[in-house]
């Protein structure tokens, strides 16, 4: 049987850390915690858990995650975010797993609840992410905020069962921070990348965004909730280039 850790990144994350904490135990072998130096009650709670609890100024979403991963004393990992947590399936799963572990990664699904409401459709669901896997087979990649982790050997990869459960915005005014947030981060790295911004990708693109979630991946199943979360997918979109516009004439 394998040994597993389960590895988190986190910043004042005290509303969600203690349920993602708690739905690990009798699960991993360790819990890692690296911090970028929360102000909030974060620390306090993690202790509870007996963590290991690592303190490291953010360096970026994928950079702090590969970071948290070498901090792990065991070879097999399971990462979250402080604001997710097993499903109980999900934690079936992932204990059949130490016994029969096959693959060098394996994909679940993320189920989002946003404002309340646990989302069914639109972009959010089936969210599938790569989140177990044996250290040094892959890495964190892709263009921050939006990471994800990558298999050097893609198709080394199997699919576990259960969801990961993610509270990601509480309330609409988090959202429209957070959406603010993003669209700064995703700018910047599409301008170190060299990207552009066209007036065509300004206006179709925010448009095509909203017209996939909502029509082609039925977010307008989801309600009044749906339609926000299509709408600011598009807004996110918007925002990202027209400040990658501002960013590029600047330079």
């Amino acid at each position: 049987m394998v040994k597993l850790s389960g590895v988190i990144i986190t910043f004042n994350e005290e509303r969600k850390i203690e349920t993602c904490l708690a739905s690990l135990q009798g699960v991993v072998d360790e819990i890692v915690v690296v911090d970028s130096f929360s102000t909030d009650a974060t620390e306090e709670i993690c202790k509870k858990y007996n963590v290991k609890f690592v303190k490291q100024k953010f360096l970026g979403y994928k950079e702090q995650k590969n970071f948290a991963i070498h901090q792990a004393t065991h070879n097999h990992i399971i990462s979250l975010d402080g604001d997710e947590a097993l499903s109980p399936e999900l934690q079936k799963s992932l204990i059949k797993l130490k016994s029969n572990w096959t693959h060098e990664g394996y994909f679940m699904n993320r189920y989002n609840n946003f404002c309340g409401q646990w989302i069914n459709h639109s972009d959010w669901y089936p969210d599938k992410k790569l989140r177990a896997f044996v250290k040094g087979k892959g890495e964190w990649k892709g263009i921050n905020p939006h990471d994800s982790y990558k298999l050097y050997d893609p198709k080394n990869c199997g699919k576990l069962k259960g969801d990961i459960l993610h509270w990601n915005y509480p309330t609409y005014s988090a959202y429209n921070i957070q959406i603010e947030k993003f669209s700064s981060i995703s700018a910047q790295s599409y301008l170190e990348l060299g990207k552009k911004a066209s007036l065509w990708k300004i206006l179709f693109n925010p448009s095509w965004a909203f017209f996939k979630a909502y029509f082609l991946r039925l977010g307008f199943l989801d309600g009044v909730n749906g339609f926000v979360i299509c709408v600011q997918t598009a807004n996110l979109t918007f925002l990202k280039y027209i400040k990658l516009r501002e960013l590029t004439k600047k330079k």
